[in-house]
This record gives C-alpha cells, structure tokens and sequence, in this order.
C-alpha cells in the first residue's frame, strides 16, 4: 500500500465514514492539533528520564490516537466504526497522575514562567498545544456532536503537563521560575 494517494491535491480529505471535506474544516483542525499533540508528548517521552513516567505518557499517547480517531469519523457514522473507547477512568487516571505529583510538591503560591530547563519548557510547549486542541474541539463541539469525554480529557490533560512541568522540575532540581510582573 502506498501512503500517498493524490486524493488530497485539491484540498480536501476524507473522513472515517467516506465524506470528503476541506482539509481547513474545523474536525480536520481539531484532530490535526490532536496529533501534533501526540508527536509532542512522544517528544517529551523520548527526553524524560522516569521510566514510569515515559510509560504514563505513552499510555496518554494511545489515548490521544484514541480520541483523534473519534474526532476523525463523520457524524452520524460512530455506531458504524468499531474504534477504541474512551472512559471516564482515562480522565480519573490524569487525576490521579496529578494529586500524586502535587503531594511531592510545595505547594503553588505564584505563577510560574515556562522554563528553567530545556524538558520542563518541552512540557510546557505541549501543554500550550493541549489547550490549543482543547479550543479546536470546543469550537466543532459548537457545531457537530462530539464524544462528550473529549473536552474533559484535554482539560485535564493540559492541567496534567502543568503539574509534570513542576514535578519535572522539581525532579531535575532545576528552579521554578516565578513570575514578577514589572509595574
């Protein structure tokens, strides 16, 4: 099988389902920055060096696949397809993930610039590209129907890269950097 088809020369692609729509359509929007976001996270996985935290972030990789492929399917189509699910407990184990980082952390009293190391700004660039996927999908949600654990789960995923952020930086003891706004 080739991977190119000339299908998409005129500016338009398919959706699980067979319609075609213009690659500028808000769903090819939203599951694009879904993957982007993915490709990131494998960024962030490949430059940790906690195995167990490479492994929850190739687990939030699976979901990420998992939620662009229902992102990805016509509607009206989904009881046609037969994809991965999404649950509530891939939102309960971000939760979870958090409030066990959050317990090794000092507690936030100011908010804090993306850097002090070239991970912890990594993870920072992914969380960004979270909440860019998170407008994306609230913006076809306006429109079309759209699994209702989506939204949910980008909102925590982004919150999820935050506290990594901190725990990362704490873990690499590299500092925090506040922010002191100039008046």
């Amino acid at each position: 099988m080739k991977i190119y088809t000339g299908k998409g020369d005129t500016g338009h692609t398919g959706l699980l389902g067979g319609s075609r729509v213009p690659k500028h359509h808000r769903r090819i929007e939203a599951y694009g920055q879904v993957d982007e976001l993915n490709s990131y996270v494998g960024l962030i996985a490949d430059m940790h060096s906690d195995e167990p935290t490479v492994q929850f972030l190739r687990g939030i990789q699976d979901r990420l696949f998992t939620l662009g492929s229902h992102l990805a399917v016509e509607p009206g189509h989904e009881g046609r397809m037969v994809l991965p699910e999404v649950h509530q407990s891939d939102v309960d184990v971000l939760e979870r993930a958090m409030d066990a980082m959050d317990a090794e952390l000092p507690p936030l009293k100011q908010f804090v610039l993306p850097g002090g190391h070239p991970l912890v700004s990594h993870i920072h660039v992914a969380r960004c590209i979270a909440r860019r996927a998170e407008r994306a999908i609230c913006y076809l949600a306006e429109q079309d129907e759209v699994h209702s654990l989506i939204i949910p789960y980008m909102n925590r995923l982004s919150d999820y890269l935050f506290v990594l952020s901190r725990w990362s930086s704490a873990m690499l003891n590299a500092p925090e950097i506040p922010w002191n706004p100039k008046n």
